[in-house]
This record gives C-alpha cells, sequence and structure tokens, in this order.
C-alpha cells in the first residue's frame, strides 16, 4: 500500500483502539423502537404511503436542479403550504437539514460579518459557517451572558445561531429570552427547528410559532426527516432572504432537486400534521413516563430538562465499549437503542439515545428498564 492507504488505515485503527470506529448496520425487523427519528410514525402512515404510491407515474427522478430542468409545479405548491403553515413570508427547499444549514450560512453571512452559534449546534451549522467567510464565535450552551461577552468582539451584521431542540441531549433553546436579546440588540437570530417541527405548536408548526415568535427569527431551518417522516428540508423566513438564496447558495442552486416521490409525501404529511394533536400529547406524555421509569433505576440518569430526545447516563461513567455493550443488549432482548460515543459526543459524555415517538408503549418503557438495568448496572427492575 501507498503512504495514502497507510495514513488512512492507521486513523482507523486508532478509533478501534478507541472504541469510537463508526460501522454502518442493517436494522432489524420486529425490534421497539427507540432509535429513529419518525416521531409520530408519518414513515408508515398510510395516507402518506397512498401520496407515494399516486406519485408513481412521475418519473423516477427530478432530472437536474431546480434552476434546470428541477423545479414543478408541485415543489413551488409545497414551498407556499410551508410558508402558510410556518406562518413565514417564503420557503425554500433544500435536500437536507445538513445542506439547508450548509446552504444558509455559507451564503447569507457575509466577509466582515460575525456568527455567533451555541456550542451544541448540529454539525451542519458549524460546516456552514467554516464555509463563510464571516468571523465566528461560539457561546456557551443557553448562556446568554456568554453570548453577550461574545458580542463584545463582534462586528458588522451579526447572526445568532441556534437549535430549537437539541439533537444529543433533547434539550430547548431558551427561545423567548434569545428573541428579546436579538431584538435588543440588532441582531438576526437564526434556529434549526429539525427536531421539533411537527411536534410543538397546536398544528405542529414548531417551537418559535408555538412561543409566538415567527416575527422575532430571521430564519428557521425545518428539516423533514424527522416527524414528516420523509427527507429533505426548507428554509423559511422574508421573500428577500429565499430570493437570495436561490441565487447565491451553492447547495441549493448545484444540487438536483428532490424527486417528485418526495414531494408527494412531504405534501401528503403536511397536510396530516394540523389532526395529529393526539399523537402529540400521546408523546409527550410516553416523553415524560420514560424519564421518570429510568431515572427510578438505580445507575442510570435522564436529565429531566430533555424532550422525546433522552440522553441515558451511566453513573460509573463506563466509556464507550460499556456503553456499546448495553446498547447489544438491549437489541437482543428485543429494542431498537443504540450508543452514541466520541466524537459524535465529548470523550466521557458516552451516552445511549434513546428516542420516544407517538406509537411506543408504556410498557415497551416498561420492558426497556427492566433490560437496561440488567445489561447496565447488575440490578433488577421489578
Amino acid at each position: 500500500m501507498n503512504d495514502l492507504h497507510h495514513r488512512l488505515q492507521a486513523e482507523l485503527r486508532q478509533r478501534e483502539a478507541a472504541g469510537t470506529r463508526r460501522r454502518l448496520t442493517l436494522p432489524a425487523a420486529g425490534l421497539a423502537d427507540f432509535s429513529s427519528n419518525d416521531y409520530l410514525g408519518l414513515s408508515r402512515h398510510p395516507a402518506v404511503r397512498e401520496a407515494v404510491q399516486g406519485a408513481a407515474t412521475e418519473p423516477a427522478g427530478s432530472t437536474g436542479s431546480r434552476l434546470l430542468t428541477g423545479n414543478s409545479a408541485a415543489a413551488e405548491a409545497l414551498e407556499a403550504t410551508l410558508a402558510h403553515f410556518h406562518r413565514a413570508e417564503a420557503a425554500l427547499l433544500f435536500n437536507s437539514g445538513y445542506t439547508a444549514n450548509l446552504g444558509f450560512f455559507s451564503a447569507v453571512p457575509r466577509r466582515g460579518d460575525t456568527i455567533l452559534y451555541d456550542e451544541a449546534s448540529h454539525a451542519s451549522v458549524k460546516e456552514g459557517i467554516r464555509a463563510s467567510f464571516a468571523t465566528a464565535w461560539s457561546f456557551r450552551h443557553h448562556d446568554l451572558a456568554d453570548l453577550e461577552r461574545k458580542l463584545a468582539r463582534a462586528t458588522g451584521t451579526v447572526f445568532v445561531a441556534v437549535e430549537a431542540l437539541y439533537s444529543m441531549d433533547g434539550d430547548e433553546a431558551p427561545l423567548a429570552e434569545l428573541a428579546v436579546f436579538c431584538r435588543t440588540k440588532g441582531l438576526y437570530l437564526v434556529v434549526d427547528e429539525a427536531h421539533s417541527n411537527g411536534i410543538y405548536g397546536p398544528r405542529g408548526e414548531g417551537l418559535v410559532a408555538a412561543l409566538g415568535l415567527e416575527n422575532d427569527v430571521f430564519a428557521r431551518i425545518f428539516t423533514f426527516g424527522k416527524a414528516l417522516g420523509s427527507q429533505g428540508a426548507a428554509v423559511a423566513g422574508p421573500a428577500v432572504l429565499r430570493d437570495y438564496l436561490l441565487n447565491f447558495s451553492r447547495p441549493f442552486i448545484y444540487t438536483t432537486a428532490l424527486p417528485p416521490l418526495t414531494i408527494a409525501a412531504l405534501a401528503a404529511g403536511y397536510a396530516l400534521l394540523p389532526a395529529l394533536g393526539p399523537e402529540r400529547e400521546e408523546l409527550f406524555g410516553l416523553s415524560d413516563y420514560l424519564k421518570a421509569t429510568l431515572n427510578a433505576v438505580p445507575g442510570l440518569r435522564v436529565p429531566l430538562n430533555s424532550h422525546i430526545i433522552h440522553p441515558v447516563f451511566f453513573a460509573d461513567n463506563p466509556g464507550p465499549e460499556k456503553v456499546r455493550q448495553t446498547a447489544a443488549a438491549a437489541q437482543a432482548a428485543g429494542f431498537d437503542v443504540r450508543p452514541i460515543v466520541a466524537p459524535t459526543v465529548a470523550v466521557g459524555t458516552e451516552r445511549l439515545r434513546l428516542i420516544v415517538h407517538s406509537y411506543n408503549t408504556e410498557a415497551e418503557i416498561d420492558g426497556l428498564a427492566r433490560v437496561l438495568s440488567r445489561a447496565g448496572t447488575g440490578t433488577t427492575v421489578c
């Protein structure tokens, strides 16, 4: 092998030795789902599947970028629906939440501007910031005092980037306080609603709309691979933002558009969201039940401020290998549970990451608690 092969193999061996090497696995059939992002079960909803089947007469692909042959009346109608539903002036579709964040932050903040972002922001936000010519500093998680200290160093137009609901810890951003801060200081608040879209608000409009903060947020990024059970994303905000991204956002301009089947699935999913209030209520009720049940297990800790997404920490901080072994034991017992280890999270904060769905049951949570008790702590839950 040449020098490059040796270097790649050496880095993979380092991860293997640290217990952090990633591998692809196939999902096992029949497991109780505590891992997927399909919070409301829309990926399997009959109306969504019927819409996809109805679009099967369309071409299998979109055939090009939106600016060439990939645009469609259905895509533009979906964008109009998104803007109305989320109470925004306009929306622009992207192929994923990752490319939406990359597309926004690499295009809108310019040289001489400043991006202040929560240190727990998603990798896609950080990647977009890296691709920007703007200056950027992180601030401590949820810490407005630290945000204000970093603001003292800022120049130009200042953007503040946060997630409505954070993907690893399931905790909410202090959006009301952030909105007041940004409004007072003349800053532009950008909120990633990947994990709150479809879940919060009377119709599932998201956490910003649920709090009545639409006019205080410059841009919102809505991802469709979570509660919508599909794929893709949209940036929602002023009409001028949509037009600007269409002209300057390279991940939008140079990407093949979403296919017709996906557009049909998303349109059907959004048509269902307003009527899914009972499912959202069930989801939050099960979320609270899981926290109470697992926190009663000796040796386990679930943060009380987590919602839907629940990190499960072990009292003895066992490291990546024990976390992987515990997840494997849960899977063998019939529960789809996944370990989260470095570099996705910091060394020493390895955890199981449990996701609750409207179709889970209290009996499943009880069973999972018993398995985790045996596998993770050596004690038994009765």
